[in-house]
């Protein structure tokens, strides 16, 4: 559970540097895969759904399983914009017996249409449940960028409700286990950011080689996978023109199909997972690898641009 909780606050720790800048919105049907066989896992995401916009990923390896639907609500409070996660993350640990389920804190940017006095920050309870056990995380809300920002505290309770563990740290910095900070034992630490960050939309070292897209890859993806999307390869080599154009231009494609569906009283049918009504989350349907064993061959996937 410790491992765990760490796993679950590290997820926070890069969106500081990220905050100044928007992202691609994904569009309906859009996927992307990563495959690490240095460490043994393989991924695969796509956007389910664009009204409202909900994201599903599954990542497998030998020893676990992960997956996860993202379907982000934003409020707009004219200078800051507030980010509430909706749906669960889920951890399976095969070799152990242990699911482990939790949601997501709320997070928020402040002062959004000023650079030089920008924050942002992460608040809300996360309780991470398994089996018997239950982590409650503590992400205390700060009244300014100077207040206790960026902390969070935890606790772990058995199946009788006693604390068994104590937590304390920063989610942008590092989890300690312990109740004193000379005492504790360090759990999770971030890793440092790449030189001139700034300049790169905040991303790590592993987020910076995610778009890349060599020879060999490129005959593996399916066409609707993001490293074939036009305009945002045409920002990442700094055509910033053709890289607006394009996008008005697929942007207008997805309106077009959405209005052909409509019209034949169709809905969207995600290619790679499948919605589980009974509690209204998506999970992969297991297709995706063995289509991709067969360059898609027949998998009629739609052009996305």
């Amino acid at each position: 559970m410790l491992h765990v909780a760490a796993f679950a606050i590290a997820g926070y720790s890069f969106l500081e540097a990220r905050s100044g800048n928007k992202t691609f919105n994904p569009l309906m049907g859009e996927t992307y895969e990563c495959v690490r066989e240095d460490r043994g896992w393989k991924f695969i995401a796509e956007q389910v759904s664009h009204h409202p916009p909900i994201s599903a990923c599954h990542c497998e390896a030998k020893n676990y399983v992960f997956w996860q639907d993202y379907r982000p609500r934003v409020k707009f409070w004219g200078r800051s914009i507030e980010v509430l996660p909706q749906g669960n993350v889920h951890l399976l640990l095969p070799l152990h017996g242990e699911h482990y389920v939790w949601s997501k804190a709320t997070m928020c940017i402040h002062n959004v249409l000023s650079a030089d006095s920008r924050w942002m920050d992460i608040y809300g309870e996360v309780d991470i449940v398994c089996n018997k056990m239950t982590c409650t995380l503590t992400f205390p809300r700060a009244r300014s960028a100077s207040d206790t920002k960026d902390e969070v505290f935890g606790v772990i309770t058995d199946e009788h409700g006693q604390v068994v563990r104590q937590l304390f740290g920063k989610w942008n910095e590092a989890l300690f286990c312990g109740t004193e900070r000379k005492s504790a034992k360090c759990i999770w630490r971030m890793a440092a950011l790449p030189d001139e960050h700034e300049l790169y939309y905040g991303f790590t070292r592993f987020a910076i080689e995610l778009n890349e897209l060599d020879p060999a890859l490129k005959a593996l993806l399916p066409r609707t996978d993001t490293r074939f999307r036009p305009d945002q390869r045409a920002l990442e080599e700094g055509r910033i023109n053709d890289a607006e154009t394009e996008k008005v231009r697929v942007e207008q494609m997805q309106r077009n199909r959405n209005k052909e569906l409509e019209e034949r009283g169709s809905k969207w049918t995600p290619a790679w997972f499948r919605k589980i009504e009974a509690n209204d989350t998506w999970v992969a349907n297991g297709k995706y690898w063995d289509a991709r064993a067969h360059q898609f061959a027949h998998s009629n996937l739609v052009q996305l641009w």
